[in-house]
C-alpha cells in the first residue's frame, strides 16, 4: 500500500493557524512560576525542529528548498542555544548567593561600644 498525503494551501495554512492560536492560549495562561519548566520543554521542542531541518535540508532538491533547511537549522539552533542560556540565567537567580564576611573595622567597633 501506498499512502501519500498531500497538505495543500489552505490546509496548511489552517493548520498553521491553528497551531499558532493554541499555542498562544496554552502559553498565556502559565503561571510565572512554572515559566522555567516550561522553557526546558520549549527547549526540547526546538531540538525536534533542528533534526526536522536537517531532514529537510538533507532531501532538498532545490536551492529553495536547501534554503528553508538551511533557515530552519540555523533559527532552531539559535532557539536552542538561547533557551538554555536564559534557563540557566533564571536558575542562577535562585542560587544562595555569598554573604560578604561580617567584620568589624576599628572605628566602627568603637561606635557600638556604649559610652556610660
Amino acid at each position: 500500500m501506498n499512502f501519500q498525503i498531500a497538505i495543500t494551501g489552505f490546509v496548511a495554512i489552517y493548520i498553521f493557524m491553528l497551531a499558532a492560536f493554541g499555542g498562544w492560549v496554552i502559553i498565556g495562561n502559565v503561571p510565572a512560576i512554572l515559566h522555567t519548566p516550561l522553557m526546558s520543554g520549549s527547549n526540547f521542542v526546538h531540538g525536534i525542529v533542528v533534526v526536522g531541518g536537517l531532514f529537510a535540508l538533507l532531501n532538498a532538491a532545490n536551492v529553495t528548498e536547501q534554503a528553508v533547511g538551511f533557515l530552519a537549522v540555523l533559527m532552531g539552533a539559535g532557539n536552542v542555544a538561547g533557551g538554555y542560556a536564559v534557563t540557566d540565567r533564571m536558575l542562577a537567580m535562585f542560587k544562595p548567593s555569598a554573604a560578604p564576611a561580617a567584620r568589624a573595622t576599628a572605628p566602627d567597633k568603637a561606635r557600638l561600644v556604649k559610652k556610660s
